[in-house]
C-alpha cells in the first residue's frame, strides 16, 4: 500500500469537509470579478468554486469576450484543476480537491500564507484572505497529527512516519 498516497488522501478528504469549517475552496474567489462580469455584461459570482461562476466562466462563447490575460489565466485554471473524467465535471469534487493539493504543495515549497495568496493570484487570478488559508493549514496539520495518533494505535509505523513528515513539511 502506498502510505504517501493514503496520508494525502485522508488530508484531502479531511480538508474537504464543510463541518464544523468551511472548505477553503468556499474561500476562493476570482479576482476582479466585477470587470470580468462586465467583459461578459453579466454579473457572475465572487466565488471561483462557485457553480454559476464554473459555468460562465468556462462556456466557450464566454470565454471568447475576456481580454486575453483573463483569458490565459482562466484557461490556465480549467487545464490545471478541471481536467478530469468524471461525468459530472465540473461539479464532481475534483476540483476542489486539487486545488487543496495545490495550496499544500505551495506550503511544501515554503511558502506562507500571504506568500501563497500571491501566487494563487498570479497563477489563476483567484484570491483568498491570508488568514483563511493559515486556517486550512492550521486544519491540515490537526489532520495529520489524529493520522499519526491513529496509526499509532494501529501499529502502522511506516503510515505513522509519513503523517509525521506530512506534518512537519507542513508546519514549516
Amino acid at each position: 500500500m502506498n502510505h504517501r498516497a493514503l496520508a494525502d488522501d485522508i488530508l484531502l478528504s479531511a480538508s474537504a469537509q464543510e463541518s464544523p469549517n468551511v472548505a477553503i475552496t468556499d474561500k476562493i474567489y476570482v479576482k476582479n470579478h466585477r470587470q470580468i462580469g462586465s467583459q461578459l455584461e453579466t454579473n457572475i459570482p465572487k466565488g471561483a468554486f462557485k457553480g454559476a461562476t464554473l459555468d460562465m466562466l468556462f462556456q466557450g462563447e464566454n470565454l471568447a469576450q475576456l481580454d486575453d490575460t483573463t483569458q490565459e489565466r482562466v484557461l490556465d485554471f480549467a487545464e490545471d484543476f478541471l481536467d478530469c473524467d468524471c461525468q459530472s465535471n465540473p461539479y464532481c469534487g475534483c476540483a476542489e480537491r486539487k486545488f487543496m493539493r495545490y495550496l499544500l504543495d505551495l506550503r511544501e515549497q515554503g511558502l506562507g500564507p500571504e506568500a501563497i495568496v500571491d501566487v494563487m493570484s498570479d497563477d489563476y487570478m483567484v484570491y483568498a484572505y491570508p488568514g483563511d488559508v493559515l486556517s486550512f493549514l492550521d486544519n491540515s496539520v490537526r489532520t495529520l497529527e489524529a493520522v499519526e495518533e491513529l496509526a499509532a494505535v494501529e501499529g502502522d509505523d511506516e503510515a505513522k512516519s509519513e503523517a509525521r513528515e506530512k506534518k512537519r513539511t507542513l508546519s514549516g
